[in-house]
This record gives structure tokens, C-alpha cells and sequence, in this order.
């Protein structure tokens, strides 16, 4: 009776385990906005690297620009030109699909 009970918790762990691998795990990008197309829901940013430092504290620049469509995403403070931004988004064919889009400038929580 205890090595069929013992059994049983193992194979319910191991089946545990397959459906975690299932979970997908959204990208992360930080950067500075550009533009924010309310007509169009996007925004535009310039992406900066993790590199921090005292000069830099959110990264420096890469010069790479990219579009995220924000139509559906959580936003948090809404975001301006000049902010630094924190978003979390899914690739759908050629599209970046903001989820969540967090004002890291506004809502500096290393000043807390």
C-alpha cells in the first residue's frame, strides 16, 4: 500500500513538472520613449542596454528603436516622450505586443 502511494506522488510530481514547461515567459525590453501614437497605439522607444552605473543608471543607449503596440497591454503612469520605460511583451508574427508597460522614470522605486 505505501509503495503504491509512494508511486503515485512521484508520477504526480513528474506530471506537475511537464505542465511547468509549458509556462512561456514574456521578453523584456528598457528604454527611452521616442513617441506615443495614441491614434495608432503604439509607442517607440530607444533601447538601452543593462549596463548600469551612477552616470547611467538606466543603461546607455544601443540605438536600436523599436514599436510596440500597447492596445491591450496593463499601463501603469501613462507614458510621455523622454520617459524611461520597462515593458514586458510577447513577438506575434512581425509585431512586439506589449503586456505590461511600467514607467521606471516616474515610479523610480530605488528612491523608496
Amino acid at each position: 500500500m505505501l509503495r503504491k502511494l509512494s508511486m503515485a506522488g512521484v508520477l504526480l510530481i513528474a506530471v506537475a513538472f511537464c505542465f511547468a514547461g509549458w509556462a512561456v515567459a514574456a521578453d523584456v525590453v528598457q528604454g527611452k520613449c521616442v513617441e506615443v501614437r495614441a491614434a495608432e497605439k503604439t509607442l517607440v522607444i530607444e533601447e538601452y542596454d543593462v549596463n548600469f552605473s551612477d552616470e547611467h543608471p538606466y543603461g546607455r543607449s544601443t540605438g536600436v528603436v523599436n514599436e510596440y503596440l500597447i492596445d491591450k497591454a496593463l499601463v501603469g503612469i501613462p507614458p510621455e516622450p523622454g520617459d524611461i520605460l520597462r515593458i514586458a511583451y510577447e513577438v506575434r508574427g512581425t509585431d512586439r505586443v506589449a503586456l505590461k508597460v511600467m514607467n521606471v522614470s516616474k515610479q523610480d522605486l530605488r528612491k523608496k
